[in-house]
């Protein structure tokens, strides 16, 4: 049987994404994997621990008012260790309510083993979601 390359992994997360599949997603990463978001907003976890921790946050995001229209990787880089990846990812989607579209690109980099994701750490800008949403940035 052909093993799984993280580029199969990364097709699968943008087809359950895209399809609005919060399980499917969360399905994709280890019992034990870790989603960590450094540059999350106030009020969002920094880091989910365990896959059912993740379903439950995935199961929020998706029944949110954000809409994801479209989520491809632009980029993706094998590094030295066969495991990690680094993605450049870019991201368009639409606020239900208003119908406003936004666009917002992040680094990504996931450590994938035996075809589940181990790690996910998504460097994304908050502030392009921000604009849209209309919350105030914190002073400074």
């Amino acid at each position: 049987m052909p093993s799984v390359t993280p580029a199969d992994v990364l097709a699968q997360r943008r087809r359950l994404i895209l399809s609005g599949d919060a399980d499917g997603f969360a399905d994709l990463f280890a019992p034990d994997g870790v989603i960590e978001l450094p540059f999350t907003p106030p009020g969002a976890p920094a880091r989910l621990d365990g896959r059912e921790a993740i379903r439950e946050y995935s199961r929020q995001v998706m029944a949110s008012l954000l809409r994801v229209d479209d989520f491809e990787v632009t980029e993706l880089y094998q590094t030295q260790d066969p495991e990690v990846v680094i993605v450049e990812m870019r991201t368009k989607g639409t606020l239900t309510t208003t119908g406003q579209s936004f666009a917002a690109t992040s680094i990504q980099v996931l450590r994938i083993r035996e075809g589940q994701i181990a790690l996910f750490r998504d460097f994304a800008n908050p502030r392009a979601l921000e604009d849209v949403i209309g919350e105030p940035r914190p002073a400074g």
